[in-house]
C-alpha cells in the first residue's frame, strides 16, 4: 500500500468518527440537543449500550486472537508512561492545586468511544473485542493512578483501597469484559433470543450518538477552572 492510499484509507476510518463529534458540537450551537440529553445518552451509553456491545464482541470472539498480553502490556506500559510525563508536566508548569487535575485529565484517553469506534470501523467485531479487552486493562489503570494523583493534591477524593475497589467493581465496561472472558473460554451457549436482544440493545450505541455527546460537550471559549473530577465519573474517556 502507498503513502497515499494508506493516507486516504486512514481518512476513511477516521473522518467519519470526528465528524460526528463535530456534529455534536453544531447541533448543541443550534440548540438542537441540551445538556440533559447529552447527560442522558451518554450514561445510557456508558452503562447499557456499550457494555453490551463489549459483551457480545468478546463472547462471539475468537479469544485465541483477540486475547494478546503483549498487546495489553504494551497499552497499559504506553498509559503509565504518559501518566507519570503529565505530572512531571504539571510539577514544572502548574500550579500546585491544578496539579492532580491536569495530570488525570491529561492521560485519560476516549478509548471508551473514540477508541473502539475506530477499531470497529477498521477491523469489525475482532476490533471491538481486542479493544474491549484493552479498554477493560487500562480502564483500571488509569483509575488506580487517578485516584492516586487527586489523593495527593486533594483532601476530597477517597484514597483507601476498599473504596477503590468498590468502585471499579462498578464499573460498567469492566464488568462487561470480566463476564465475558470466562463465557466465551468456556464456551458456553446462550440463548438465541438473548443473543438476538443483546444485538438490538448493543446497536443503540449508534443510535445514542456517543460520538456526538462528546462534541456537545466541547467549548471553544475560555472557562473558569472547575473543582476537581472524581475518577468515577462514567465519562467516554475511560
Amino acid at each position: 500500500m502507498g503513502l497515499l492510499a494508506a493516507f486516504t484509507h486512514t481518512l476513511e476510518i477516521t473522518l467519519p468518527v470526528f465528524l460526528m463529534v463535530f456534529l455534536g458540537l453544531g447541533l448543541k450551537r443550534l440548540g438542537w440537543i441540551d445538556a440533559a440529553f447529552i447527560n442522558t445518552a451518554s450514561s445510557l451509553v456508558f452503562r447499557v449500550t456499550m457494555p453490551t456491545l463489549l459483551f457480545l464482541s468478546i463472547i462471539q470472539a475468537d479469544l485465541d486472537s483477540a486475547l494478546q498480553p503483549r498487546l495489553i502490556l504494551y497499552f497499559v506500559g504506553f498509559t503509565l508512561a504518559s501518566f507519570f510525563l503529565a505530572w512531571l508536566w504539571a510539577i514544572w508548569r502548574h500550579p500546585y492545586v491544578e496539579r492532580g487535575i491536569f495530570t488525570q485529565g491529561a492521560c485519560r484517553a476516549n478509548n471508551g468511544i473514540v477508541g473502539l469506534a475506530l477499531a470497529a470501523s477498521q477491523y469489525g467485531d475482532y476490533g471491538l473485542s481486542v479493544g474491549g479487552i484493552l479498554a477493560g486493562a487500562v480502564i483500571v489503570v488509569y483509575n488506580v493512578v487517578s485516584v492516586i494523583v487527586l489523593s495527593v493534591y486533594s483532601e476530597d477524593v477517597p484514597t483507601d483501597l476498599r473504596s477503590l475497589a468498590r468502585n471499579l467493581a462498578k464499573n460498567p465496561l469492566i464488568l462487561s469484559v470480566v463476564l465475558a472472558i470466562p463465557v466465551a473460554l468456556l464456551g458456553l451457549d446462550l440463548p438465541a433470543w438473548l443473543l438476538t436482544s443483546g444485538g438490538y440493545l448493543g446497536s443503540m450505541v449508534a443510535a445514542a450518538g456517543p460520538d456526538r455527546c462528546i462534541g456537545g460537550t466541547l467549548s471553544i471559549t475560555r472557562s473558569s477552572a472547575a473543582a476537581p473530577p472524581s475518577p468515577w465519573t462514567p465519562a467516554c474517556g475511560n
